[in-house]
């Protein structure tokens, strides 16, 4: 599945400016009982599933462990609306 290291190479590799929304803020907004807009949920659950997606497709564990570090540096420094796009499903 290429297509999956295409995607985190680019979310890992794309430039901005100043501070984002991240993934892991979502959360953080709503574990602490704020609602969150249907946006803000449907890029949570992509997130979750691309990141189910990409770790069940390892069988070696130092690219699982790899991929996961990723996935984390990911869902804290990337802007939660990359995860509205169509391109993690395609």
């Amino acid at each position: 599945m290429e297509l999956k290291s295409d995607i985190l190479s680019k979310l890992i590799n794309t430039k901005t400016t100043g501070l984002v929304v991240s993934i892991n803020d979502l959360r953080d907004k709503e574990f602490s009982g704020h609602k969150l807009n249907a946006e803000e949920r449907f890029a949570l659950s992509n997130f979750d599933k691309y990141r189910i997606k990409i770790l069940n497709s390892h069988e070696d564990e130092a690219k699982f462990h790899n991929q996961y570090r990723q996935l984390q540096v990911i869902a804290n420094l990337s802007d939660w609306r990359e995860f509205l796009k169509d391109e993690f499903f395609k």
